[in-house]
């Protein structure tokens, strides 16, 4: 008699490989059409001014206002949406109480993932998609758009919508602006909110 655990017969349940989503997995999900891609990338670009390698989560209301976001250095190169999960659990743990509570999910996240290449799918980014799904089912929310930010502009990916402003580039123009000045001539403290 063996006291113990039995190894499973099949690896591939666990292994990182099979945490990816390739763009038609990515479809059968059923994520929510943006209304206005263009305006939530634009929106959600000004609030965080995203560098390459940032990732953007965004928290919505059924009525399209954001309710919370943040922003956070992602590791390049990663292609297990294991680490991408929980790395989007912590960020979103911090901005916003889970709905678990709900029986269905009311609000929606999306992701936008600022980073260097093409703008088209990479295996990185069905490691992003993957996190994004488990994290919004762990967190009680809907699993919204997955967008990539490049040089070339933003895409939707599955939504076949994209624009070529902002890009990955326009972070750094951003930051080069003068300050705001406040009523007495000095420059205003700039602070990114990541609950509203």
């Amino acid at each position: 008699m063996t006291i113990g655990f039995v190894p499973q017969a099949s690896s591939a349940l666990t292994s990182p490989a099979s945490r990816t989503l390739e763009p038609a997995e990515w479809t059968d999900v059923g994520v929510p059409l943006l209304a206005s891609p263009r305006e939530v990338v634009k929106d959600l670009h000004a609030r965080h001014l995203p560098a390459p390698s940032t990732a953007v989560v965004a928290v919505y209301d059924p009525d399209g206002r954001i309710r919370a976001s943040a922003s956070f250095a992602g590791r390049g190169g990663i292609v297990d949406g294991w680490e991408h999960r929980n790395a989007l659990l912590s960020h979103l743990r911090r901005v916003i109480p889970h709905d678990l509570r709900l029986r269905k999910p009311v609000r929606t996240a999306v992701l936008m993932v600022c980073r260097e290449g093409s703008p088209g799918w990479t295996p990185e980014d069905g490691a992003w998609m993957w996190g994004l799904r488990d994290a919004c089912t762990l967190h009680g929310l809907r699993c919204g758009s997955y967008v990539t930010l490049t040089a070339g502009g933003w895409q939707v990916i599955g939504e076949n919508r994209a624009g070529r402003t902002p890009n990955s580039a326009s972070w750094s123009r951003a930051k080069t602006d003068p300050p705001p000045l406040a009523a007495n001539g000095r420059p205003h403290t700039l602070r990114h909110a990541s609950a509203r």
